[in-house]
């Protein structure tokens, strides 16, 4: 079952990557989704909240809460320069 479940988080994470690679749309979804991530993993931070995981015995820190929104950043900055910045280049043959 372990592997099963991590076969399908490997690919989901194929095809998303596949998504954010191919479409600018889906870049500009991301960049607003990582918004709000950060936004909410600092806000757990500075309020010192521990979140228990689901299911399990583990524990997200408010010191995990802080990495987290640093990673969330930069994922928003790149998603964000490259979904509403950033000009494609044209294809061979188009112009």
């Amino acid at each position: 079952m372990l592997y099963g479940l991590i076969g399908l988080a490997i690919a989901w994470g194929a095809l998303n990557l596949y998504w954010v690679i191919r479409y600018r749309e889906y870049r500009k979804f991301l960049a607003g989704a990582f918004f709000v991530s950060w936004g909410i993993q600092l806000y757990l931070y500075f309020m010192n909240v521990s979140v228990p995981l689901a299911g399990t015995s583990f524990v997200v820190t408010p010191q995990i809460s802080l990495w987290r929104s640093f990673i969330h950043l930069v994922f928003f900055l790149l998603c964000t320069y490259y979904g509403f910045f950033h000009k494609p280049k044209a294809l061979a043959g188009q112009r």
